[in-house]
């Protein structure tokens, strides 16, 4: 056994070790990890709790709009990435003043439960038309782009399970909260809500993660391209090198005959 024999088994493990460490990374990056859930959760709880306690609408919107605010100025001072943050300052908006505006506490998540159904239903058709919105979104994250849909046919499927459960989690949580919505109060509407804020949303990313630790690792189409433009670039870089001495003997040919030349037509000396 050679000592590449050796080494090759070790280089695949580790490989494959990185590939599923970006993975996980990749997965909690794209769903806000620990701090999106908090963003999402916390000025919630905030709305419900006030609301619980004074019945005030206009005390307890306001409370939610300046935590979110604050969350968001937190992330912006450690330069961490804003785009949950932003989500969650314009849905604990919309909610606040829609809720402010008809006077009735339960619109305050009205936002966010619509934003929830339609999150659900997009999953769900995607899957059914074989285009998986987990690929398309984890898909740039780890290199890969869309190579999964026709080079890589068990991560292909692994996404397409992972969108079916975010999908179906989703849509269960839409079944409860909307006859809430109708038919409970603002006190039993936001505390469920609060309940139900983390532990759907730990489940589909504890799924997704499953699916993808079992599928292959992915194509990692960046390094592909980049292979092929440095493979590219040494073979032209060859062709000119081999092109460089015909060419001088070439050039060396010219010049010789046009000094023959040149001599031949100058007039004799006396």
């Amino acid at each position: 056994m050679t000592p590449d024999d050796k080494t090759t088994p070790t280089g695949h493990r580790s490989a494959a070790a990185d590939s599923r460490a970006a993975a996980d990374t990749a997965l909690l990056e794209a769903f806000g990890g620990v701090r999106g859930m908090v963003d999402t959760t916390v000025p919630g709880l905030v709305f419900v709790l006030l609301y619980t306690i004074n019945r005030d609408i206009h005390l307890a919107a306001i409370a939610a709009i300046s935590l979110t605010v604050l969350l968001a100025v937190a992330r912006l001072v450690r330069k961490e990435t804003l785009k949950h943050a932003f989500s969650g300052v314009f849905g604990v908006a919309f909610g606040a003043i829609f809720a402010m505006m008809s006077g009735d506490a339960k619109n305050f998540y009205l936002p966010g439960m619509l934003y929830t159904l339609g999150l659900a239903i997009a999953y769900i058709l995607s899957a059914i038309f074989r285009f998986p919105l987990i690929g398309v979104l984890l898909g740039p994250m780890l290199k890969e782009n869309l190579s999964w849909r026709t080079r890589n046919p068990g991560r292909f499927r692994a996404y397409t399970r992972s969108t079916w459960a975010w999908g179906l989690i989703l849509l269960a949580k839409s079944a409860v909260l909307f006859p809430l919505y109708w038919w409970g109060d603002a006190t039993q509407l936001g505390w469920v809500k609060v309940a139900l804020g983390i532990p759907p949303f730990l489940l589909c990313v504890y799924l997704t993660w499953i699916f993808l630790a079992k599928a292959p690792p992915p194509i990692d189409v960046i390094a592909e391209m980049e292979a092929e433009e440095k493979a590219e670039r040494e073979r032209k870089s060859q062709v000119g090198n081999a092109a460089d001495p015909v060419l001088s003997e070439w050039t060396d040919q010219i010049v010789s005959e046009a000094r023959t030349e040149s001599a031949d037509r100058q007039p004799p000396r006396h």
